[in-house]
């Protein structure tokens, strides 16, 4: 124990010569999975292709995800309540079908139980995909994921792998309310050990899922139920995409709009409405918010000296502070104006259409908060 605890850069028995405080850093997580990844970093999506993909909904491409990994690797099963029946919106239908029930398996309704066992199966060499149904029911099982799933690799000094991909489903659609609404991706982003992502569209719901399930860490993997339905292009068969790199959606020159899962959206809708008014809006989706891409965010507002950052979640405490105060720790002399969140009021989402229209950021805000920024001094 002593040798492990001085190979993780802690004290150990009186006697031995301390470790010195970078190793601390060791095995936070493994990097056996970073030669799958074929990104860059700047990444921009291609543009005017001589080709035309086919179009998937954001479900669709999961599934496609899922179903492609399965296939690729016998490691890969499913794991959760009522999986093999589809799950709450179907993106599971069918999967049991095709692989059988022993890798598409229906568990009882506890998230503690099937995040424990999935965590235990990972350490045995699977590599299990689970579905919580909502986001709000990972408050069940967070005692296994962050006590045991995020530490395991740490703790072990390496000898350890979790390669567990946790999918969740978040946000505000459908009048749910405030049990099945809500967006908790900075409570998992503030823990080691954890990678978190958040796809916008089709394409890089199913790129990053493939990722997610190769990877040797746990990675919760945030779907957006608002975009189930959304569509897009989608390659088949189409390549893993990097953990950690951020894509800039559109070039701009005025001001950066970073802006997270559903608020992609409405932000590249504000910078076309603000294009017409001679306004050059440049837009980044980070796509995954541990770790986080900084460097590419930093680029940008280096260029345009002003920052807008839009999501879902509440303000107070949401990924947006720590995008906020890491660019000002980077670039605090090239701004021009403050940094502006656009985000959730500080309260539980309602139920009602009409209060969680009220409720939930949009186009209007985000182009009200660019105004202000340009218009600051």
């Amino acid at each position: 124990m002593g040798r492990s605890m001085l190979q993780n850069g802690l004290q150990g028995p009186r006697g031995e010569r301390p470790v010195p405080s970078c190793f601390v850093l060791n095995n936070v997580h493994t990097d056996t999975s970073i030669s799958l990844y074929k990104g860059r970093k700047n990444f921009r999506p291609p543009m005017n292709l001589e080709f035309t993909m086919p179009e998937q909904t954001y479900l669709e491409a999961i599934r496609a995800g899922l179903e492609e990994e399965m296939r690729r690797d016998p490691a890969v099963y499913i794991f959760g309540e009522d999986v093999a029946l589809g799950g709450p919106f179907g993106v599971t239908k069918g999967l049991a079908e095709t692989f059988g029930v022993n890798r598409t398996v229906n568990t009882p309704i506890s998230e503690a139980t099937v995040m424990g066992l999935a965590i235990g199966s990972a350490t045995a060499g699977l590599r299990p995909v689970i579905e919580i149904m909502f986001i709000d029911f990972i408050t069940l099982a967070m005692d296994q994921l962050i006590n045991h799933a995020a530490k395991l690799h740490y703790m072990s000094g390496g000898q350890l792998k979790i390669p567990l991909t946790v999918r969740v489903q978040c946000g505000i659609s459908g009048a749910m309310g405030a049990h099945h609404s809500q967006s908790l991706e900075a409570w998992l982003a503030h823990v080691p050990g954890l990678k978190v992502v958040m796809p916008a569209n089709p394409a890089d719901a199913k790129g990053l899922l493939k990722s997610a399930i190769r990877d040797d860490n746990p990675v919760v993997f945030i779907e957006h139920r608002g975009l189930y339905w959304s569509k897009g292009e989608v390659a088949p068969n189409s390549d893993s995409i990097a953990i950690g790199q951020a894509a800039i959606l559109r070039d701009g020159k005025d001001l950066t709009i970073v802006a997270l899962s559903s608020m992609v959206a409405p932000a590249l809708a504000a910078a076309r409405e603000l294009e017409a008014e001679g306004i050059s809006v440049e837009v980044i989706d980070p796509r995954t918010i541990s770790p986080l891409d900084i460097e590419t965010i930093a680029a940008s507002v280096k260029k345009t000296s002003r920052l807008i950052v839009a999501h879902e979640a509440v303000e107070q405490g949401g990924i947006g502070a720590e995008i906020v105060s890491r660019v000002q720790q980077e670039v605090f002399y090239y701004l021009d104006s403050p940094i502006l969140r656009v985000a959730a009021p500080f309260a539980p989402v309602p139920a009602g259409p009409t209060l969680e229209k009220q409720f939930l950021p949009n186009q209007e805000r985000i182009v009200d908060a660019c105004r202000r920024a340009l218009s600051s001094n």
